[in-house]
């Protein structure tokens, strides 16, 4: 049994206010009808918090984090890639110029097994030439596509966000649980809320477990009304308050900014580390301590994730590859015919994209610093040297700062003002 109590008073903490998103526009495309939203949350005070308005206060947060996520698939790097792929493809525009349906679907696998799109439908003058892709994806993208003479030939609708693929990072990223609901009904696996549509935001109870959530409007593929539901039972954010609901809010983003980093560590580099133990290329030069082919096989396995790449023998370091502001590297053996034969030191973010990612998924600003020397910043030019906490103010605006203590490529410190803006929006 589901059953949901009344909505909590936002009269001392954040309130999101859904709107629906602009259109993207580039690449000679439109982005679609897809009502994902910004948040915009008022000012948090320093008025004492309650349990009541920490639970809701770490939710807003948490929802607009999410509502970044779900953004990656409306206007980012990645859309835009998908955009260009899509419209330049000549297969694909000359198969929808002929109306040719196999040559259509042919050219659109083609796209999809380039890893930049998770589905693709075609049209041509309103009919459906293919269809391809995830079972479910959401956030739909819009483009036409356009003939040798410049003149519309078709229509296409692709994502890059199937919907498994959102509720895996957003439920990491948020650590909790999502519900995708549409038409009344949770969809894709993700948690259920029951039948009754519950409001947007508050309490929630199932099997026993209270939640505090909130949601965001959200869209199908290829159309279609969708919410994106996060919560986290009441027990999981205790941790999370603070003495005021700013303190509270800066504890929140403090989590999600360590996630962000932590992820750098996780599973992707895993499967890279995976990778560079298994070139044969690159496990023969270290037998051999061979430096020339140490470092060819080092650019060659460059580029794919990874961004930085040190590799030495029994006797000392035989190549080190890649950016010179590198974070969070993971440390491994290399092997071969069951015997150790060197190790690697590899990492697959450099600080750029740290500060990239916090920016774009949770709207912080960074400021990373080597010792004392600041050597990434998001925030301007001349930035004061950031407090390990409290406020800094930078050109009339007002930051909450804490401190993120990482790694620095092949070891050392590394230290990362997180910057919060205030008010958070």
């Amino acid at each position: 049994m589901v059953t949901h109590s009344g909505l909590l008073s936002f009269a001392t903490r954040a309130s999101a206010v859904l709107a629906a998103s602009a259109a993207l526009a580039g690449c000679g495309a439109s982005a679609g009808t897809g009502s994902t939203s910004h948040a915009s949350a008022a000012a948090l005070g320093s008025t004492p918090g309650t349990p009541s308005s920490c639970a809701a206060t770490v939710l807003d947060a948490l929802g607009h984090v999410a509502m970044h996520v779900y953004h990656e698939g409306i206007s980012s790097e990645r859309t835009g890639a998908a955009i260009h792929f899509t419209t330049t493809s000549l297969p694909l525009r000359q198969a929808v110029e002929r109306g040719d349906a196999a040559a259509t679907r042919v050219a659109a696998e083609a796209l999809l097994a380039g890893g930049h799109i998770t589905n693709l439908r075609v049209s041509r003058a309103g009919r459906v030439l293919t269809d391809v892709g995830a079972v479910n994806a959401v956030a739909p993208l819009h483009g036409t596509l356009t003939g040798a003479g410049g003149a519309p030939v078709g229509s296409f609708v692709t994502s890059v966000w199937a919907d498994d693929g959102l509720l895996a990072e957003t439920r990491g990223i948020t650590e909790g649980e999502v519900a995708l609901r549409t038409h009344g009904r949770s969809i894709a696996g993700s948690f259920a809320l029951g039948v009754r549509e519950p409001p947007a935001r508050g309490r929630i109870t199932a099997k026993g477990v209270t939640y505090q959530y909130t949601s965001f409007p959200a869209e199908t593929y290829p159309s279609g009304p969708l919410r994106v539901y996060v919560l986290r039972p009441i027990s999981s954010i205790e941790h999370l308050c603070g003495a005021t609901d700013q303190d509270t809010l800066v504890n929140t983003l403090s989590r999600v900014a360590a996630l962000v980093y932590d992820g750098e560590k996780g599973g992707r580099a895993d499967i890279q580390v995976r990778r560079v133990q298994h070139d044969p290329g690159l496990l023969r030069a270290v037998a051999g301590r061979d430096p020339v082919a140490a470092r060819q096989a080092v650019v060659s396995l460059l580029n794919q994730h990874i961004v930085r790449l040190r590799v030495s023998d029994g006797a000392g370091l035989l190549s080190d590859v890649g950016g010179p502001f590198v974070l969070a590297p993971v440390n491994a053996p290399l092997s071969l015919g069951g015997r150790t034969i060197g190790s690697l030191v590899l990492s697959i973010q450099d600080d750029m994209g740290y500060l990239r990612l916090a920016k774009r998924l949770a709207g912080l600003d960074v400021l990373v610093y080597m010792g004392r020397r600041l050597v990434m910043n998001s925030l301007g030019p001349e930035p004061p040297a950031a407090p390990s906490g409290g406020l800094l103010n930078y050109r009339g605006r007002t930051f909450r700062v804490f401190t993120l203590h990482a790694e620095a490529f092949p070891s050392g410190p590394l230290t990362i003002a997180v910057l919060v803006p205030i008010p958070y929006s």
